[in-house]
C-alpha cells in the first residue's frame, strides 16, 4: 500500500529525516516511535504532501507520489488526523464531519453510520461547535472527520497525546476495528510505548533523523524499544 524509500527531509539547511524508509499494509499497523523532536511527525508530513522530500520517493499504490500536493494525495486515499487535533473551533460537530467531504464524489458526501458506532458520543454532539468539546472528544472527532474520506491509508499523530485514559482505551478499540476491517493500512505515531505495542503489526524507532531499529511485532525488543524513547 505504503512505501517510504529512503526519504530526506530538510528544513532551510536543517536535516530532520535522512534515508528513512518504512512500509503499511492494509490490514496492518506501522507504529513509528522515539522521543520528542527526532523527526516523527516530519515523516507524516512528508507521506501527506505537508512538507516536500529532498531525497528518496514515497510510492502509494504503486503510484510515485512524491511530487502530488496533499489534496491529491488525499483523492488518493490518504487521511492524516495532526497532532493537536486541529478541528474547526466554531463549526459544529457535524460541519466539522462534512469538512471531510472535499475529497469525495457526489455521490459518497454522507457520514458512515459507522463513525457513531465507533465513537457513540458524537452522535449527541453534532450540534455542539467543536471548540466546546473535551480534549478527548476532540480527538475522536479528528479521527471520525479523517474517516468521512474513505480513507486507504490512515495516518494518526500521536492521537493519546493529552487524552484522559478512558478515552485512550476508545481509540485504541477503534484503530482496532479499522484494522479488522481489512480496508485500509495504518501509520501510527506514537510516545505511549504500551498503547503502541499492544496495536502494533511492524514499528520503525527513529533517533535524530534515522530509522535505528524496525522490525516485526514478534521480534521486538522491548527493552531495546524502551531505551530509545527514553528522555
Amino acid at each position: 500500500m505504503l512505501t517510504v524509500n529512503a526519504i530526506d527531509l530538510h528544513y532551510g539547511a536543517a536535516q530532520a529525516l535522512r534515508r528513512v524508509s518504512i512500509t503499511a499494509e492494509t490490514g496492518r499497523i506501522t507504529c513509528v516511535l522515539g522521543r520528542n523532536g527526532v523527526g516523527k511527525s516530519s515523516l507524516l508530513r512528508a507521506i501527506v504532501g505537508h512538507q516536500p522530500i529532498s531525497g528518496g520517493a514515497i510510492h502509494f499504490n504503486g503510484e510515485d507520489i512524491s511530487k502530488l500536493k496533499p489534496h491529491e494525495r488525499a483523492r488518493r486515499g490518504i487521511a492524516y488526523v495532526p497532532q493537536g487535533r486541529e478541528i474547526f473551533p466554531l463549526l459544529t460537530v457535524k460541519e466539522n464531519l462534512e469538512t471531510g467531504y472535499a475529497p469525495l464524489q457526489r455521490i459518497d458526501r454522507h457520514i458512515p453510520p459507522e463513525l457513531f458506532e465507533l465513537f457513540p458520543i458524537l452522535k449527541s454532539m453534532l450540534g455542539r461547535r467543536g471548540g466546546d468539546l473535551s480534549g478527548g472528544q476532540q480527538q475522536q472527532l479528528a479521527i471520525a472527520r479523517a474517516l468521512v474520506t474513505r480513507p486507504k491509508l490512515l495516518v494518526l499523530d500521536e492521537p493519546t497525546e493529552g487524552i484522559q485514559p478512558s478515552i485512550i482505551k476508545d481509540i485504541g478499540r477503534a484503530i482496532t476495528f479499522l484494522r479488522t476491517k481489512g480496508t485500509m493500512a495504518i501509520v501510527l505515531v506514537e510516545q505511549y510505548f504500551d498503547f503502541a505495542k499492544e496495536l502494533t503489526d511492524t514499528f520503525a524507532v527513529l533517533e535524530r533523523g534515522e530509522v535505528v531499529l524496525a522490525g516485526t511485532k514478534a521480534s521486538m525488543v522491548e527493552a531495546d524499544v524502551r531505551k530509545l524513547m527514553t528522555v
